[in-house]
């Protein structure tokens, strides 16, 4: 994008003014001063538009940080054309979750054809994933009178912890193999009941122990594996976007974190997962299985624009993408609410789906507290949002972000479910 900075009006004007007063009082000086301003003012007009091919390197000084570990971001700008770049200016783009600590992304600098500049700065590691946005660019001429603004990108994502190995879910199945625990008698791992023998019993499971004892056939039932229905809902409407202290992440971006985690946990224990945003739009991929629908959800969670890493400029949600996402429910799926519970609607939309029969789980990034007041306030008021859902025998895992999301999810077997 090309831009005048008019920097020069102002010369423009003194050197017609002088012009003019050197003729009207026949002083030669003041042409020869108007004279000046003049060729500055024609000289970023014969120089021409600065132009340059560029390339951009950025290194992290680690790939696999710890929560709150500082990270060194090295850039390195290459002018790979063929023109000299008097006036580089860089801002490189941070992820918007993540705070600058050291250092500055900002760079200036003059590049000859095939030269390089490299500038680092460091960044505080938040739990997630924060992909680099390209870097802006500005080259100014020689004059200063013209400046053209470009983007240079270079893909680069901070990704904070460890993967999950497994989210516990209830007992609300479908009828294909799993990993769930039924009631039900059949092929498993974990013991059921013992019957009497019938034809057609595999040998495998006869009780050979008793038959040796009263020489009576029985047959071991174990208790049958099914796959979970599973849709992960991200709350992501406006007031989701709370920060805990301006440093940190705001919920949704850990909701979207959380969700991408048990999207691929879950398709690794052979669970039929889906996924749901409400926010901006309502945003839906019906329960599937196998590579490709792997593909749509990991895409939907990267480019939906229910996840953009600001809150809108206006709340757009409406309570009828709640009532579209029950639709799209079936009755074996359970739902895994991804939120702050930082107001009463989730409350009440989690309390609608479990009365619709549907088993729901809720995982919860802690973002209230703090040194103020209000922010004191949103804390207990959230806190006895827990207790509600709770004595509603509805499963809370209360995540402060500081704590691995593996290490949140195994208190969730304080929790029937």
């Amino acid at each position: 994008m090309l831009r005048e900075t008019k920097r020069w009006r102002g010369v423009t004007a003194i050197s017609l003014l002088t012009a003019m007063g050197g003729l009207l009082a026949n002083r030669p000086l003041l042409l020869l001063v108007a004279t000046v301003g003049i060729v500055y003012l024609v000289y970023p007009r014969v120089t021409g538009t600065p132009d340059g091919t560029l390339e951009l390197d950025r290194r992290l000084s680690t790939d696999t940080p710890g929560h709150n570990e500082v990270v060194d971001v090295t850039v390195t700008l290459r002018n790979t054309g063929s023109s000299l770049l008097p006036d580089v200016r860089i801002v490189d783009g941070v992820p918007e979750t993540l705070t600058v600590t050291a250092g500055t992304p900002r760079h200036s600098a003059t590049l000859l054809p095939g030269r390089e500049t490299t500038f680092t700065y460091s960044i505080t590691a938040k739990r997630g994933a924060h992909p680099f946005t390209p870097a802006t660019v500005i080259l100014n001429d020689i004059a200063g009178a013209r400046e053209v603004e470009t983007n240079v990108a270079s893909e680069t994502e901070l990704r904070c912890d460890a993967e999950v190995s497994e989210m516990p879910l209830r007992q609300q199945t479908t009828q294909l193999y799993g990993r769930v625990l039924t009631a039900d008698g059949g092929s498993g791992v974990e013991f059921h009941q013992t019957r009497e023998y019938r034809p057609g019993d595999s040998i495998h499971q006869i009780d050979w122990n008793r038959h040796a004892r009263t020489g009576k056939l029985s047959t071991i039932e174990f208790r049958q594996e099914r796959a979970g229905r599973v849709v992960v809902l991200v709350d992501a409407r406006e007031q989701s976007y709370r920060r805990a202290t301006e440093d940190d992440p705001h919920a949704v971006a850990y909701a979207r974190y959380a969700a991408e985690q048990l999207f691929e946990s879950l398709l690794a224990s052979r669970d039929q997962v889906g996924l749901a945003v409400v926010g901006r739009e309502f945003a839906w991929l019906s329960p599937g299985a196998g590579n490709d629908h792997r593909i749509r959800g990991k895409t939907l969670l990267a480019t939906s624009n229910n996840l953009a890493p600001r809150p809108p400029e206006r709340d757009a949600f409406d309570d009828a993408q709640f009532t579209e996402l029950r639709t799209q429910l079936t009755a074996s799926t359970q739902v895994v609410v991804l939120s702050p519970l930082v107001d009463d609607d989730i409350v009440s939309e989690v309390k609608r789906l479990d009365a619709h029969g549907h088993r729901v789980t809720v995982l919860s990034p802690c973002v209230t507290g703090g040194d103020t007041l209000g922010g004191e306030v949103a804390h207990i008021e959230r806190v006895q949002r827990i207790r509600q859902l709770r004595a509603g025998e509805i499963p809370v895992i209360d995540w402060n972000p500081d704590r691995p999301l593996e290490a949140a999810l195994e208190d969730i077997g304080r929790w029937r479910l």
